[in-house]
């Protein structure tokens, strides 16, 4: 059998919406009796999310909702999910129910990120070294901190396919966030691409970015990059100072300087970031540093006062 014709096969019930940087990616997972869905998006994403959804269910009721972790980009579709589907049962990891119980957007990180996530409820906890059913396949839950401390991934064993969410990317991974409090967290990145590494799936679906099979190479690319802010932790302090101004932009698609320094302002980890990294700077002169690195690297233009996302 080629391999195409394999990961038809291997992805026959799993329908993958890739939606870019701004919204995670959505994994629809269909079976005979029931339905689930792996991560909903951002929040502004979040009628386009219901319509993906609709447009495979087809007036059939979505069952389950499972969260990875619990970034706005992760989870910002739950609560239109949620009243779209009143009997929806949603599971997220057990580090941060409370906070979800609670609501709590300062300890779920939406203050510190100056993000935004409606707020919903949980029916239950994704436990690590359990099994879950999703749709007609058995699912393992793997702990895999590092980008956040209370991160899973699923693994199906029967077919090897692994959802890694931000813990690998085809080229990368996600900002190592308990690195911006303080909390080290490289170790930990580490030890969970060894998980990865000792799953040996053959086909791994990314929280960003398009599915791939060749993990030994994207495992190489990750270890390399966590090398480099291993050695260089002030490194990837700028590398998460410019990844969360380039999620506003891809928010807010244009905003004047003027706002972007209001919002850097008023949001905390940015003020932690210029702490460290701009410690005799302003934070107009902060802020416009990281759009010139942004407009270097093409992901950013600049018009006057304003600057939009490219």
């Amino acid at each position: 059998m080629s391999a195409s014709l394999d990961r038809t096969h291997m992805l026959r019930d799993i329908h993958i919406f890739e939606r870019g940087w701004l919204s995670s990616n959505n994994i629809l997972i269909t079976g005979k009796d029931s339905s689930a869905l792996i991560d909903s998006g951002y929040c502004i994403h979040a009628e386009q999310t219901l319509a993906l959804v609709d447009a495979v269910l087809q007036g059939k009721a979505l069952d389950v909702l499972v969260n990875t972790h619990l970034h706005s980009d992760h989870c910002g579709g739950n609560a239109a999910l949620q009243a779209r589907y009143p009997q929806l049962q949603t599971l997220v990891p057990p580090g941060h129910a409370p906070f979800v119980a609670q609501w709590d957007p300062q300890a779920l990180s939406y203050t510190p990120t100056g993000q935004n996530c409606p707020q919903f409820t949980l029916s239950g906890t994704l436990q690590p070294g359990t099994e879950l059913r999703l749709g007609d396949m058995q699912w393992q839950v793997h702990a895999a901190p590092g980008h956040d401390p209370h991160s899973v991934i699923l693994f199906a064993p029967e077919r090897r396919v692994l959802v890694s969410a931000d813990a690998l990317w085809e080229r990368g991974f996600g900002v190592i966030f308990p690195e911006l409090d303080g909390v080290r967290a490289f170790d930990e990145v580490a030890d969970t691409l060894d998980l990865i590494e000792r799953l040996q799936p053959l086909l791994v679906i990314p929280g960003h970015g398009s599915l791939f099979s060749d993990v030994a190479e994207a495992l190489a690319r990750a270890r390399q990059r966590l090398e480099g802010f291993q050695n260089d932790p002030v490194r990837h302090l700028q590398h998460a100072a410019k990844v969360l101004l380039k999620f506003k932009l891809l928010e807010l698609q244009s905003a004047t300087m003027h706002a972007l320094v209001a919002w850097a302002d008023a949001t905390p980890y940015f003020r932690s970031l210029f702490t460290q990294l701009f410690p005799d700077t302003e934070s107009a002169q902060a802020v416009a540093s990281l759009v010139h690195d942004l407009v270097r690297a093409g992901a950013a233009r600049v018009q006057g006062e304003w600057v939009h996302n490219a």
